[in-house]
């Protein structure tokens, strides 16, 4: 059987698809409706295939049209990302990518990756954005962004994942605490206080090793506060709302008036992880990993302040 169908049918399909509504989708392709539903009808006639009920005004999908809308949002983003990368070879800029990014390996990670990555490839662009692991995953499986880094012991088939920092725990106080680097012995002196952690939707698996520190140390937690980034927790602890648990690396980059007692007699310890999709093709993700220095290695110790 042959199709006489062209990119633009795929792109009209996909359109009222998202719209389920011909006008609206006919005012997003600057298109006639009666144009784009002939069009529509004819793209259902050479596939012999229902794509669209309708019913009056409403437009609903068959179950072929999910399918078939399913398929071609993933293929079609796969197109755009090979055009895309043809443009970037044709003005010299050779390739781009696209990183997630928990906030912790902004603070010296991936700033270092960058920097030594670019020495050998000057023309590369990037795209930085921090999100939450599972939102990493997701944007890994659809291929929305090529690389992450991750707070995650495991993840879903097809994806690669290589740890690069384990680190240990640290307690975060006000400066002006009572207790401090010197007369700190353990967790059950401060099993009174109320406790700022990052919000559980954040990193499920993360936030359960945090509450098992707390197990191990003979008390369960007051939680007064979660949220999803660092400034926010030492913003709280400044201001006395609570005291909290970081990993190491989230010391740099911030000036607040908090202190940092290192966590080094437990046995928790927390490793970033880099991910990627095996299957991924973007030419430029190959090198980068073969750039990364991928060890369980510990954090420099500079101490806790």
């Amino acid at each position: 059987m042959s199709y006489q169908l062209e990119l633009r049918h795929l792109k009209y399909f996909l359109a009222v698809a998202e719209e389920l509504h011909f006008r609206k989708a006919a005012d997003r392709l600057f298109i006639s409706q009666p144009g784009l539903s002939r069009q529509i009808k004819q793209m259902e006639d050479d596939l012999g295939i229902q794509l669209f009920e309708r019913h009056n005004r409403k437009v609903v999908l068959t179950p072929s049209g999910e399918y078939l809308k399913a398929e071609l949002t993933r293929n079609l983003k796969n197109l755009d990302s090979i055009i895309d990368h043809a443009k970037l070879i044709h003005d010299g800029k050779q390739g781009k990518l696209e990183f997630g990014y928990v906030g912790s390996a902004m603070q010296e990670i991936i700033p270092n990756v960058l920097i030594k990555f670019k020495e050998k490839h000057p023309n590369i662009q990037f795209g930085l954005t921090e999100m939450d692991n599972q939102k990493q995953i997701d944007n890994l499986l659809h291929q929305k962004i090529d690389i992450g880094f991750v707070r995650l012991d495991t993840v879903p088939r097809g994806l690669t994942i290589q740890p690069i920092l384990k680190e240990n725990f640290c307690l975060v106080l006000p400066k002006n605490h009572q207790i401090n680097s010197q007369n700190f012995k353990s967790l059950q002196q401060l099993k009174n206080e109320s406790f700022i952690l990052f919000d559980p939707s954040y990193s499920p698996s993360y936030y359960e090793k945090v509450m098992q520190i707390f197990t191990d140390s003979g008390f369960a937690p007051i939680v007064s506060h979660n949220t999803i980034h660092a400034a926010s927790i030492y913003k709280l602890v400044e201001n006395g709302f609570g005291l909290s648990i970081v990993p190491k690396s989230l010391q740099l980059g911030y000036n607040m008036n908090v202190q940092f007692i290192e966590l080094n007699t437990i046995k928790q310890h927390t490793t970033l992880s880099v991910v990627w999709d095996e299957h991924n093709r973007n030419p430029v993700l190959k090198s980068l990993i073969a750039e990364i220095n991928f060890k369980n290695k510990k954090h420099p110790n500079t101490g806790c302040f």
